[in-house]
């Protein structure tokens, strides 16, 4: 059973910097998230997006906020549940909660705090009648190690930013990249667009356009597709890998079963005082909330986690006081034992 004070479903932008404004409040968080490494969407689907609104950034890429959250917190020491999904929760006779994941790990806590981001995410797949007897045998919908395409024959389907960063990425790792779309124009960077167009006219790309996959061929494992394109006979295109990159579909998930009001897809909170769901000491903060005047932003997050903190705190110490300091006066004490503090002011006499 792991214990602690705070546990956050969700490690994205909004968990992360729950940890640090709980750090502040002295209270311990674990976190729990499906994707295999913190950061949400930031790390799974759009690292190298340069995001314009994070205060005092003029623009980062969400992988290096992600990056800097991490650092930011690290001071407070953590713990993470990664590749599990949270599944169900039972509330104690003391009043804690039990979350169990899909994988049986089991955690206890006064306080949880939903911050799932816009939820879990399960993959658009393509119409493919055959396509569900070749998953993890060639077919993968996210790219999570690119190592495995090395010196594979790879076809990726796909119109957006996704599908070009992939197809522009894995030229320098697989032995063939072929990109397939069911229309000439792409829907991404223009950037990326013209670097596409680059490949292909070096002749280190095969692009194929108007054109859809339909098929997958072969046994055990992926030996190619069949394409249909347009004004052309059907083809057999051989490949090891076939990656279709249609985007990816929020759910709750198992959350939806967990007894909390729900709203078109989003959790009802009270942000009159502290984002608290229907259930006392079950709070939702970030994209997964909804209120009048909701905005999904990450900085609206940061906020709602900051006032979550300090209800929690009083959930978990009721009676007792907590009078807030400023970093800038009373620093930052972390678990590890360091110590962030502005410079003491010198003190020296004119003569």
């Amino acid at each position: 059973m792991i214990q602690t004070d705070i546990l956050i479903i969700g490690a994205g932008p909004t968990g992360l910097f729950t940890v640090f404004e709980a750090g502040l409040l002295k209270l311990r968080c674990h976190l729990i998230d499906a994707l295999p490494q913190p950061g949400g969407q930031c790390s799974e689907i759009y690292p190298k997006k340069p995001i314009y609104d994070i205060p005092a950034y003029p623009e980062i890429l969400a992988g290096d906020l992600t990056d800097k959250l991490l650092e930011q917190i690290k001071q407070f020491e953590p713990g993470f549940t990664l590749g599990e999904r949270a599944d169900t929760i039972e509330k104690q006779e003391d009043g804690t909660f039990i979350v169990t994941t899909n994988k049986g790990t089991k955690h206890q806590a006064p306080v949880v705090a939903i911050a799932g981001g816009l939820g879990s995410f399960e993959p658009r797949k393509p119409l493919i009648p055959n396509i569900a007897n070749f998953e993890d045998k060639g077919v993968e919908y996210m790219i999570k190690e690119p190592d495995i395409y090395r010196g594979k024959d790879v076809v990726i389907a796909g119109g957006g930013d996704s599908a070009l960063d992939w197809s522009i990425f894995l030229t320098e790792v697989a032995k063939s990249v072929t990109l397939i779309h069911r229309r000439n124009e792409f829907r991404g960077a223009l950037d990326s667009v013209d670097k596409v167009q680059e490949l292909k006219d070096e002749g280190r790309l095969m692009l194929i356009t108007p054109a859809e996959v339909k098929g997958i061929v072969g046994d055990d494992k992926v030996e190619g597709v069949l394409v249909e394109q347009k004004d052309k006979e059907p083809f057999t295109l051989p490949c090891e890998h076939f990656i279709p990159l249609f985007g990816l579909s929020p759910k709750l998930g198992p959350i939806a079963n967990w007894g909390l009001e729900i709203e078109k897809n989003a959790i009802k909170v009270n942000n009159a005082l502290d984002y608290q769901t229907n259930v006392e000491g079950i709070y939702a903060i970030g994209d997964v909330n909804t209120y009048p005047g909701k905005l999904k932003l990450i900085l609206c997050g940061f906020h709602e986690a900051t006032l979550m903190c300090q209800s929690a705190y009083k959930r978990i110490h009721p009676g007792k006081k907590y009078v807030m300091k400023y970093t800038t006066v009373g620093g930052v004490d972390g678990f590890d034992g360091t110590r962030k503090e502005a410079p003491k002011a010198v003190i020296k006499a004119i003569n």
